[in-house]
């Protein structure tokens, strides 16, 4: 069995929900751009082998330049064009794996400040079961409301997570998933979304309230407070 270990990056998003011309993985914090956060830590991670970038085609050559050399990510193995939607950005990476890994690591680019603990984590749960949903308990009470604004009932928070990336599978078992979904033409917000498709179990690992995903300007101001923080910690 291959020890090898894939981490699909899907960044293509253009932000359209930030404003602005720059896509958001490319915003900078702390006068470094989002993307770079996310590629450094998991080039960090001894476990993973490769990292495959999706991006929008017309910024790959600025991310090889000004990101990924810059930065010095050598694990790095190709860029690739994104799709209409995020599952198709992560099937595009996919389909760019050359040789068959054991196992995959889906996170998104825009989630600067995920720790080198928690992939490490969830590369190792997901090695033992098989799948790694990393993710957070919700600590709000959470309602129920119908389509006329009314509130139907109190969820038992309890049993509810925050799903956050990374995400970890079995490599087959994320081949079969997505060709699942694009028979079925299944849209889902996660990868994790479609494993319960097949009826694999996931196993959870739990995330960070740092760990949070850049969408929104409010973000960005969030995101500017977690580094300060993390630099006076002496960092995750």
């Amino acid at each position: 069995m291959s020890n090898r270990v894939v981490a699909v990056v899907p960044a293509a998003g253009r932000g359209a929900r930030m404003g602005g011309n720059i896509p958001k993985q490319f915003l900078s914090l702390g006068d470094i751009p989002i993307l770079a956060y996310a590629l450094r830590t998991l080039e960090s991670v001894q476990s993973i082998t490769d990292i495959i970038v999706v991006i929008p085609q017309a910024d790959q050559d600025y991310c090889r330049e000004d990101i990924i050399e810059r930065c010095g990510i050598r694990k790095v193995t190709d860029i690739v064009s994104g799709g209409p939607r995020r599952q198709d950005s992560v099937r595009n990476g996919l389909m760019a794996i050359t040789e068959t890994p054991a196992l995959v690591v889906v996170h998104d680019g825009v989630r600067p400040f995920v720790s080198k603990k928690i992939v490490t984590n969830a590369v190792h749960v997901a090695m033992e079961s098989g799948a790694a949903l990393v993710a957070i308990p919700m600590k709000d009470t959470v309602k129920r409301v119908n389509q006329q604004g009314y509130v139907e009932g109190t969820l038992n928070r309890e049993e509810l997570w925050l799903a956050q990336t990374p995400q970890v599978f079995r490599y087959s078992w994320l081949m079969e998933a997505h060709q699942l979904a694009e028979a079925k033409n299944l849209e889902v917000t996660d990868d994790a979304g479609m494993i319960e498709q097949l009826g694999y179990p996931i196993s959870i690992v739990e995330g960070s309230a740092h760990n949070i995903k850049i969408t929104r300007p409010e973000d960005l101001a969030l995101g500017e407070a977690i580094l300060s923080c993390q630099k006076l910690e002496g960092g995750e």
